[in-house]
């Protein structure tokens, strides 16, 4: 996380509905030779508590967890390069804004009994996003199939026991610096997303309370 607190100001929950919504991420757990990472879809529920997530079977995480590891799920919102000569004011130096959520907790490997179960919510949550397509469910695969292919993936659970997040947007410069740079964003950014950082750099801004 960014170490200036301005940018880590946003309320818990938004920061888990931020993360709901984007359910992709960057799992890392650390092990002897090193950490070890993987990039894995995951579901959280309403309350924030757990987040439910399935690995390869060969993944070498598994290896690891043995016992409850800690662990966190690094999850990246848009993000752009901010040129100092957008805010119309001199004596400015290059910078990157970007959204970025830090789930930390314990993760566990869960029996294998409660993976149909899951990939049932996970589906169920991001077909819900393709409306107004027929939401694609397990039960429409031949159960041979189905069943041959649960077999070569593993229920995991994050049990989250901190939240973090870093919403770098130009919070620091006054309104009407960071409101030239968000609309040079919008005309020029470079990165990912560069138009939903354009209109997260336009504010308001939360706070916690």
């Amino acid at each position: 996380m960014h170490p200036n607190l301005s940018f880590r100001t946003t309320p818990e929950e938004r920061n888990l509905a931020f993360a709901r919504e984007r359910g992709f991420g960057i799992l890392a757990v650390n092990a002897e030779t090193g950490p070890l990472l993987a990039h894995i879809p995951f579901a959280l529920p309403e309350s924030g508590g757990h987040a439910d997530l399935h690995l390869l079977r060969s993944n070498p995480i598994l290896r690891a967890l043995n016992t409850p590891q800690p662990a966190v799920i690094a999850v990246s919102g848009p993000d752009g390069y901010v040129s100092p000569d957008w805010y119309g004011v001199p004596d400015q130096v290059p910078t990157w804004n970007y959204v970025a959520i830090h789930l930390r907790g314990r993760l566990e490997r869960l029996a294998q009994e409660e993976m149909r179960a899951m990939l049932d919510r996970q589906s169920a949550h991001f077909e819900e996003m393709l409306i107004p397509k027929t939401p694609w469910k397990t039960a429409k695969m031949t159960p041979e199939v189905l069943a041959r292919m649960m077999r070569q993936i593993v229920p995991c659970r994050l049990n989250v026991e901190k939240v973090d997040g870093t919403w770098k947007l130009n919070q620091n410069k006054s309104d009407a610096a960071r409101l030239s740079a968000a609309d040079y964003m919008l005309a020029f950014g470079h990165g990912q997303e560069v138009q939903l950082l354009s209109g997260l750099m336009r504010g308001p801004f939360e706070t916690e309370s």
